[in-house]
């Protein structure tokens, strides 16, 4: 079972990845033009993971397993440029993420430095959900 594994670790730590559109609505006139599609099953297993995360850190907390998300927004990926110019026109910083940019949130995630957190849904989306 994953709590007989993760116990034996000296530092547990699960990380979740979810999105932005777990979080709020995905905003259907960026898609308009393109080809690219916001499915449904996309937005719900991104929101199901929110609450699978909260779950299991109350679950496990007393056996010193700490569980959070990291809910991000979009990665920068070479995507079509009219669906670009319309997801970045939506973000505060005006750019979608370098592939690179996680990377901090992740290392404190599972570093010593969380230890005392747990349940907490992490958000790095260039201000999305700030607006």
């Amino acid at each position: 079972n994953l709590l007989g594994i993760m116990s034996k670790s000296s530092n547990p730590k699960i990380i979740n990845i979810s999105s932005i559109y777990g979080s709020c609505a995905p905003r259907k006139e960026i898609y308009l033009k393109t080809k690219i599609n916001s499915i449904l099953a996309y937005a719900v297993s991104k929101s199901a993971l929110l609450n699978l995360t909260r779950y299991l850190a109350v679950y496990w907390a007393k056996s010193n397993v700490r569980v959070n998300t990291l809910v991000i927004a979009g990665v920068d990926n070479n995507q079509e440029e009219e669906f670009m110019n319309a997801y970045c026109g939506r973000i505060p910083v005006g750019r979608m993420a370098k592939e690179d940019e996680y990377n901090g949130a992740i290392i404190f995630l599972s570093s010593k430095a969380s230890n005392y957190m747990t349940g907490h849904n992490l958000v790095i989306d260039g201000g999305w959900t700030s607006i």
